[in-house]
């Protein structure tokens, strides 16, 4: 329904009329009444903004950022913003600044924001429209000086219970990843441990998924997302990832194919972070697309950008969900059922780690039960071509009998990861604390300390420091081996004289790489 039959009669007339920009938007920002004035002023048609497009869509970067970051909580907790000063983004591009005021109202079982915009055209103007309205700004301004300490310290409240909840979960997954793992290296025929093996191995990794997926829904609602680009090839990132999601395609029974480039593709992108897009939109094909359906991998180069895209026949996306599948904590109705137990961030994740590394995800779909496509663009790098590095990193690498400590206050983690060790042919030995960690590295002459922070006696900093401290100490290789982490966690490590931080559970392959 377009504005005009929402607003027909003489009230719908002075509303479309009217000499300031009127509108009003469901609490998450979607538009469902505008009037031609506003239109007017950004270039669009009624029918191109209602129900389809939000109101921070149509602001520029900043002021995305000043909506979620001040605009969205102060209408949450005072119920109406005054004298705000936004810039729009004019279809064609140009910058449009306005001046809104906003409140918040209930209709009938919802709430809606109605939004009042006049135009600021030049500094005079606007400076003379805040000093008509100074005592409104400066009450504005204190209310939203407490908004902002309120959800600094509501932030940061958050962020220590998350740090304090993956530390606690990481811990004990660590001996049971690598329990799993040992359990790998051995012989079995009866069919009942081959299950058992399975559902260990698979029900880990989901863990340490959502584990990991907590920790990201603070960095992508901050921005913190953090990235370390290489030099990567596209298929050996897909590769990797298919590494990673093959149980879940194969507990479904998919038809499941993959087509890769003819020619290697190199992108400049976080290979963790690639793997990562490609692993979260394999499990979702999976778990939105009924046992026995198809899901379809297909990576490519188109023209400067690589591009990477996953097609299920599962349940589909209604047309007016479409977009809204990537918000946080986003499960359509429909797929509730299927969930699997996910926290809802798949998606938002995916767009995030895209977006962060200068790429795009989209998503089309013919309807409910017509399955969907999600569509990541990547640019190409520059040079299309393996580094010196990457070439010589697909040598296989040869190690001498390495001496390794394994120190960790959980016997069980250390054991289990000793085992793993020694049948790679390292020689390990394990302490529980850290004075006892200190005098064995130095009695067992170790090449490389595996180091967890949490000790009882004293942290792993000082550990670390305390070796460094020592001659015999210093060309040791220190890994720090903790369920802390996040980057203040990393940066505390490497100046205490860590050479790598590793999150439990450890991701193995990634250690023996770090030993060779």
């Amino acid at each position: 329904m377009d504005s005009t039959h929402r607003n027909a009669g003489p009230i719908g007339d002075a509303f479309e009329q009217a000499p300031c920009g009127l509108l009003s938007t469901a609490t998450d920002g979607t538009i469902v009444r505008v009037n031609a004035t506003f239109c007017r002023w950004l270039g669009f048609e009624a029918p191109e903004l209602l129900d389809v497009r939000r109101i921070q869509d149509l602001l520029t970067m900043g002021g995305k950022v000043f909506h979620q970051t001040h605009w969205a909580p102060l209408l949450q907790m005072q119920r109406s913003v005054a004298e705000v000063k936004l810039e729009f983004r004019h279809r064609d591009g140009h910058k449009v600044p306005m001046l809104i005021n906003a409140a918040r109202r209930v209709a009938g079982d919802a709430e809606l924001d109605d939004i009042a915009c006049v135009i600021v055209n030049d500094r005079h103007r606007y400076e003379k429209e805040l000093v008509h309205t100074r005592r409104e700004a400066e009450d504005a301004l204190q209310a939203k000086s407490d908004a902002e300490q309120a959800l600094q310290l509501a932030n940061r409240r958050k962020d220590e219970f998350l740090a304090m909840l993956a530390h606690e979960l990481r811990n004990p997954l660590a001996p049971i990843q690598a329990a799993a793992r040992l359990f790998g290296l051995k012989e079995f025929t009866d069919p009942q441990v081959l299950w058992s093996r399975g559902v260990l191995e698979r029900q880990v990794a989901q863990l340490v998924r959502l584990v990991d997926d907590l920790l990201d829904v603070s960095r992508i609602a901050e921005g913190k997302m953090e990235f370390r680009p290489e030099h990567v090839e596209l298929s050996a990132a897909v590769r990797r990832a298919l590494e990673g999601s093959r149980g879940v395609l194969q507990a479904q029974s998919h038809q499941f194919s993959v087509r890769l480039p003819e020619a290697p593709a190199f992108v400049d992108a976080d290979p963790v972070r690639l793997v990562q897009i490609v692993q979260n939109l394999l499990n979702n094909a999976a778990k939105y697309t009924p046992a026995g359906g198809i899901v379809e991998l297909h990576a490519r180069r188109e023209g400067n950008e690589a591009v990477i895209s996953v097609r299920d026949s599962g349940i589909g996306i209604a047309a007016e969900n479409l977009h809204s599948v990537f918000g946080l904590f986003s499960q359509l109705p429909s797929g509730r059922s299927r969930s699997q137990g996910g926290l809802g961030i798949g998606l938002a994740l995916v767009r995030a780690l895209a977006e962060g590394q200068g790429g795009t995800v989209s998503v089309s779909s013919r309807g409910v039960n017509q399955g969907s496509e999600f569509t990541v663009r990547l640019p190409l790098s520059p040079v299309q071509e393996a580094l010196a590095a990457d070439k010589a990193s697909e040598r296989p690498r040869e190690h001498k009998r390495r001496r390794i400590v394994i120190v960790d206050d959980s016997e069980d983690a250390a054991l289990s990861l000793s085992m793993l060790l020694e049948a790679d042919g390292y020689e390990t030995r394990t302490a529980t604390t850290g004075s006892e960690a200190v005098d064995l590295v130095f009695d067992f002459k170790a090449d490389i300390l595996l180091l967890d922070i949490g000790l009882p006696d004293m942290s792993g900093y000082e550990v670390a420091r305390q070796i460094r401290r020592d001659r015999r100490g210093s060309s040791m290789q220190l890994i720090a081996v903790t369920g802390w982490s996040q980057e203040p966690d990393r940066e505390a490590a490497f100046e205490a004289g860590f050479n790598y931080h590793l999150a439990k559970p450890v991701d193995y392959e990634r250690l023996l790489s770090l030993l060779g």
